[in-house]
C-alpha cells in the first residue's frame, strides 16, 4: 500500500459528517494520493464504501478496531481517483 498523505480524524461526528468532511478533504488531494479516515459512527461502514464507489476513490482498506476505551473505530484508507464530486 502506498504511502498515507493525510489522516483525517471524524471521530465521534455522526452522519452525515464524517462523509461531508471526507468529502472536502479529499478534493484537497492530487490523483493518486492516499486518505486515512478514522471516524466513530457505524453509519460509516456503508456511507464511505458507497461514496468511493460512487465518485471512482479506490477504497484499499477498510477496518473495524476496538479502543482502549472499548470504543469501535471504522478507518479506511481512501485513493483518490480522478472523478470529483459535486
Amino acid at each position: 500500500m502506498s504511502e498515507i498523505t493525510q489522516t483525517l480524524n471524524a471521530r465521534r461526528l455522526l452522519c452525515p459528517m464524517p462523509l461531508i468532511r471526507t468529502q472536502n478533504a479529499i478534493k484537497k488531494l492530487q490523483f493518486g494520493e492516499i486518505l486515512e479516515v478514522i471516524c466513530t459512527d457505524p453509519g460509516t461502514e456503508y456511507d464511505i464504501p458507497t461514496w468511493c464507489r460512487m465518485y471512482e476513490h479506490k477504497l484499499l482498506l477498510q477496518e473495524q478496531r476496538e479502543t482502549v476505551d472499548e470504543m469501535v473505530e471504522y478507518c479506511f484508507v481512501i485513493e483518490k481517483g480522478n472523478k470529483e464530486a459535486e
